[in-house]
């Protein structure tokens, strides 16, 4: 239901003839993904480095992907008004985070000499490889979007609402999964250490989320 769904659910449901469970939207992103790593590198005969990284890369997606969809469940069944379901979910505003945060790396990737992507795969990188690498970068890029507006609601609600003890365990259990993926994403590390701006960008995202959200378990507050 639009308004009530995040946009990457909206597409999973909405694909025509495909009534996919979570577990097989889940396997099916995975499997795709990690084919195309596999399949590419061996096509082209890409660096272990390329494809250690592209693996990981889509490990970290499919469990932003785990995150999104329990949050998700787990908002639609909590006991609160219907406005924080449209703000978190119909407001849309995780696509405008992640597209941001893809446009950031975008430019990134691109300046420099040698780029980033040159470093990667070689000066003149195949269409197919930088396509796909695109494709994973904007999947992990919505995926950072959607943690950060789901921290900053959870501060909201928990500034706005008061919750019964029911809810106010739910709500901490999504706050913590948020920190969870937060944390998941740190597995990217070791694969832009030398790029210490983005290092900077990680670990700040990381550090947002975690204090945003821990900031909102705390001051959650319940119904006498």
């Amino acid at each position: 239901m639009f308004g009530d769904t995040w946009v990457y659910e909206s597409l999973v449901r909405g694909i025509p003839g495909f009534g996919l469970s979570t577990r097989q939207a889940i396997g099916i992103q995975l499997v795709l993904f990690e084919s195309l790593v596999v399949g590419l590198a061996f096509y082209y005969g890409l660096p272990s480095t390329a494809v250690v990284a592209g693996t990981v890369a889509v490990a970290v997606a499919t469990g932003g992907s785990v995150a999104m969809l329990y949050i998700g469940a787990a908002t639609r069944h909590l006991a609160l008004p219907a406005v924080h379901r449209r703000l978190l979910f119909g407001s849309s505003v995780e696509v405008f985070f992640g597209l941001m945060a893809f446009v950031i790396t975008l430019t990134y990737l691109f300046t420099g000499s040698p780029t980033p992507l040159a470093s990667l795969f070689g000066s003149s990188p195949p269409a197919p490889v930088v396509f796909v690498t695109l494709l994973i970068l904007w999947d992990l890029c919505y995926r950072v979007g959607t943690s950060w507006w789901t921290a900053m609601v959870s501060l909201w609600r928990s500034l706005r609402f008061r919750v019964t003890p029911e809810a106010a365990h739910q709500c901490r259990r999504i706050d913590a999964v948020n920190v969870g993926f937060a944390f998941l994403e740190l597995a990217l590390l070791p694969f832009v250490a030398t790029h210490t701006v983005v290092v900077a960008a990680l670990l700040g995202h990381v550090a947002a989320v975690t204090v945003v959200s821990t900031a909102a378990a705390l001051l959650l507050e319940t119904e006498r």
